[in-house]
């Protein structure tokens, strides 16, 4: 239809504008989700990556990875901030804003770290966040917006529906992006390939961005002012915080309760991490079925899971890290799909994410930061365990017991004395009481029944929770701070006990051994564990006399309880490189340990990370450096890298022995040594120690890889410590190219990993 000038009518103009409108919509929702979820997607790889590259650079210390995770948390509660307060300006006027801080963050591609060079005496505090700031902070802040603003984009079109699902399709991004980094990204591309791939990614985010700029109708912008809701009230906003720091502090603890007490293997942090973020995916989505039912069955898993939060779980791994996680996911669902029934109107959905980002904040920083300082186990598991308990949806599954609580005379009586019982009931589970385990199961299967009984009583069940917790080892592990055995640092919980027999004194790591000291009269001084007399590094320091002379000079990376310092002669100069100073006070003050003070008194301390304070020596300082710095769970990559070992090669002298420690239950390490060593120009043998099953010494298997530019330096220690035989060459594995400061992959060393 055309008007008599050749013009379009009205009716063929409307009609045209609504065909335009509809293709525009259909494209909407796709484009949307696609965007979030690249968004997030990037978000998550690039801590990782950008924690890989800074790694050599400023070390391992933890007031350079605290300040780190610190500014990651600002720089997200930034973006979530500016996310809400650009969501106040014009539709039209957002999108430009956005755009144009987008372009600007452009400037810093190709995502990576300046140029600038940490001073030897650098404060982390304040030197590591303004790195960070000015290496990657634009593109992280612009990214970190996303989420949040693009559902209020989307929500500027009425008819599009529910803009918060997006949220659960961010999450799935975020998800992909975790698991991606190290099982692809990381084994398969340099840092400098990580770089491309995280720019090329962030060049189609924004041209995403773009395209649901376009999508922001015209007249948003007329309907927007004066349809705001009411104003939230700072009561929900404080339960919205709330909700969300709960299940972000218990990812953390619960990583820390696996790796302390349970299990410690590598990128077992992913999993508790993996979950958490999944939880969004089920709490947020569009179809409530599953959300619903976790949140009905929640009370449950929590008493039945939660009971276990203070028990060690080295005789069940399996079992209790399933557990474990299973809480994790039930609470972590529970909770956030509480906050997605209390969600706002969409014009209020910039400041949900934003409380919901200070709750993830908050509960990360009690985790990470507060409590290594106001604990000396992970108390901070069972304690957000109790608050989930207190802030779960709870109702009783017995119409009867509603009833008895609703009356009045019962419900005074019954407050106050099943608390009560219950915690003196847990008593029975206390290891100085020593009763029969049927005794102490029976028991906690009482406080268990109680506890269900006060289903729907918040209070009262959170108290019959905790007296569960405690029946469970709770006692025990309350005992264990009473006595001041226990030492907790931003690397872990230290734990002095007893052997079985009784006879010695043992430092344990979580679940990882970190030395033995005997207490039989003539053998408190004897090397034991990894460094027993049969060991590889025994064999390396009792040749040093005849090697380097009466003045030979020792460095040790890894204090541990200081037994290789047993193995000093007058005259040698020892040093020690430790980075946790939670250890030196354990070798040097507590007095379980007395390895060093008596075998070498006047050896140096050197706190901080070893490869930048060997890096600091002179060259051609050191005669024999042994690298003894690995755990089961955590491989300093940039301890074993070929640039590392350059900086070792600098510190030793011609002939002088290198010595790495590459004991580990789950990662073959060898292939990284044989690469550095063919690589590096040296010559290299290894010796696996295992010592007779009727030793009394307190020996323990133990690998060790010997290192030095002279073979002759080698086959000199062989023959004066009569180790000639025990020695044998290392087995390099076919196409494995080995690690540098540039590509480093865990994943193929893992014992079992088939390629």
């Amino acid at each position: 239809m055309s008007s008599g000038d050749g013009r379009p009518d009205g009716r063929s103009a409307l009609h045209q504008s609504v065909t335009a409108a509809a293709t525009r919509e259909r494209f909407a929702r796709p484009l949307f989700l696609a965007t979030v979820v690249t968004g997030a997607f990037l978000l998550f790889l690039t801590q990782p990556m950008i924690a890989r590259m800074a790694l050599p650079r400023l070390g391992g210390a933890p007031a350079v990875w605290n300040s780190a995770m610190l500014v990651y948390q600002a720089l997200l509660l930034g973006g979530y901030a500016y996310a809400h307060a650009v969501a106040r300006l014009a539709p039209r006027k957002q999108a430009g804003v956005h755009l144009g801080l987008f372009g600007l963050a452009a400037l810093w591609l190709p995502i990576g770290l300046g140029a600038a060079i940490p001073p030897t005496d650098f404060a982390p505090a304040f030197w590591v966040p303004w790195f960070l700031v000015a290496s990657i902070g634009p593109l992280f802040f612009i990214i970190s917006a996303q989420a949040p603003l693009m559902q209020r984009w989307y929500a500027l079109e009425t008819n599009r529906g529910d803009p918060y699902p997006l949220y659960a399709a961010s999450n799935l991004g975020s998800f992909a992006g975790l698991i991606s980094y190290p099982l692809i990204v990381e084994p398969l591309l340099t840092l400098e390939q990580q770089s491309r791939l995280w720019t090329a990614g962030f060049v189609l985010l924004l041209a995403l961005v773009i395209g649901c700029a376009l999508t922001i109708p015209r007249q948003a912008a007329k309907q927007e002012p004066g349809t705001r809701s009411h104003p939230t009230s700072r009561r929900r906003v404080l339960h919205w915080i709330a909700l969300a720091a709960v299940p972000s502090g218990l990812m953390l603890s619960t990583t820390t309760h696996l790796t302390t007490d349970i299990v410690a293997m590598p990128l077992l942090w992913a999993l508790p991490l993996g979950l958490y973020l999944l939880s969004f995916t089920v709490a947020f989505a569009a179809r409530r079925g599953l959300a619903d039912f976790i949140t009905l069955v929640a009370p449950l898993v929590i008493l039945a899971a939660g009971a276990f939060a203070f028990a060690s779980g080295t005789q069940r791994p399996l079992f209790m890290a399933t557990a474990g996680l299973g809480l994790l996911f039930v609470v972590a669902v529970t909770l956030h799909a509480e906050m997605y029934r209390l969600r706002p109107h969409t014009d209020r959905l910039t400041g949900f994410y934003l409380a919901m980002s200070v709750g993830g904040v908050l509960g990360g920083a009690f985790c990470a930061v507060v409590a290594p300082i106001l604990f000396d186990w992970a108390y901070e598991h069972p304690l957000l365990i109790l608050a989930a308990a207190l802030l779960i949806p709870s109702q009783s599954y017995i119409p009867a017991i509603d009833r008895l609580w609703s009356d009045r005379l019962w419900r005074g009586r019954l407050t106050y004395a099943l608390p009560g019982l219950a915690v003196l009931l847990s008593l029975a589970g206390a290891d100085w009481l020593d009763l029969p385990e049927v005794v102490t199961y029976g028991v906690s299967g009482i406080i268990a029944f109680l506890a269900l009984f006060s289903l729907g009583q918040r209070w009262v069940f959170v108290a019959c929770l905790a007296a569960l917790m405690l029946s469970y080892g709770g006692w025990n592990t309350l005992r264990l701070t009473v006595l001041d055995v226990r030492t907790r640092s931003y690397f872990g919980v230290y734990t002095i006990g007893s052997t079985p027999d009784g006879y010695a004194t043992m430092l344990t790591h979580g679940t990882t051994l970190h030395g033995v000291q005997s207490r039989m009269p003539g053998a408190e001084l004897a090397p034991t564990s990894y460094y027993a007399p049969g060991s590889g590094v025994a064999h390396v320091l009792s040749a040093a006399p005849e090697l380097y002379g009466a003045d030979a000079d020792i460095g040790i990376v890894g204090l541990g309880t200081g037994t290789l310092a047993c193995y000093a002669e007058p005259g040698q100069q020892w040093r020690f490189f430790e980075i946790d100073p939670a250890v030196v006070r354990i070798a040097t003050e507590s007095g379980y340990f007395t390895f060093l003070p008596n075998c070498a008194p006047d050896a140096d301390i050197i706190l901080g990370d070893a490869r930048l304070k060997i890096a600091g020596l002179r060259a051609a300082t050191l005669d024999v450096l042994a690298i003894d710095a690995f755990s089961s769970d955590s491989v300093p990559m940039h301890l074993l890298t070929r640039e590392a070992f350059g900086v070792y090669a600098r510190a030793l002298r011609p002939r002088g022995i290198l010595l790495v420690h590459i004991s580990n239950r789950y990662l073959d390490l060898e292939p990284v040594l044989a690469a550095a060593a063919t690589r590096g120009g040296w010559e290299a043998a290894l010796m696996d120690y295992r010592p007779d099953d009727d030793a009394k010494d307190y020996a323990t298997a133990s690998v060790w890889i010997a290192l030095s530019k002279s073979r002759d330096a080698l086959d000199t220690m062989m023959l004066a410590s009569g180790s000639n035989g025990y020695w044998q060459d290392l087995e390099p594995r076919p196409g494995f190219p080995g690690w540098s400061d540039d590509y480093a992959s865990i994943l193929p060393l893992i014992e079992g990993w088939t390629e």
